[in-house]
């Protein structure tokens, strides 16, 4: 019998990938899995773009089918929680870390119909506010 590619690996062959992974490669992965998946649910992740005078609508995310404002926050603030407690690990990548996370908290304060204040948004309780 083949292996699906696609299937999560063994319970036994993950907990070896996590025991032999350096800490930063584990936060690391941790951090892209909540940053994608915030970006999914903000919309950020289509493909669609209209060309400029092709007469189709500009791309909107909140267009998306997996635009879900409520989901992207609690994503959004895990992040933040995740990359304040990891700071003085991430090393050099802190800053490219708290700009990824900063951009999503922007876009999240853009695509809001009715945007929290600065300070209120999502993860902003551990990162302080986020002004654009």
């Amino acid at each position: 019998m083949s292996e699906n590619p696609n299937s999560s690996p063994e319970p036994d062959t993950l907990e070896r990938l996590v025991a032999d992974s350096p800490s930063i490669e584990v936060i690391s992965s941790a951090w892209m899995l909540l940053m994608s998946a915030a970006a999914e649910k903000l919309g950020l992740t289509g493909t669609e773009t209209a060309a400029e005078g092709d007469g189709q609508e500009a791309f909107d995310p909140r267009n998306s089918p997996h635009f879900d404002l409520d989901e992207a926050r609690r994503l959004i603030t895990a992040l933040a929680g995740l990359t304040t407690a990891s700071v003085e690990y991430l090393g050099p990548h802190a800053g490219p870390y708290r700009d990824g996370l900063k951009s999503l908290q922007l876009a999240f304060r853009e695509y809001s119909s009715y945007p929290d204040e600065p300070g209120q948004g999502p993860g902003e309780k551990y990162t302080g506010p986020v002004y654009g």
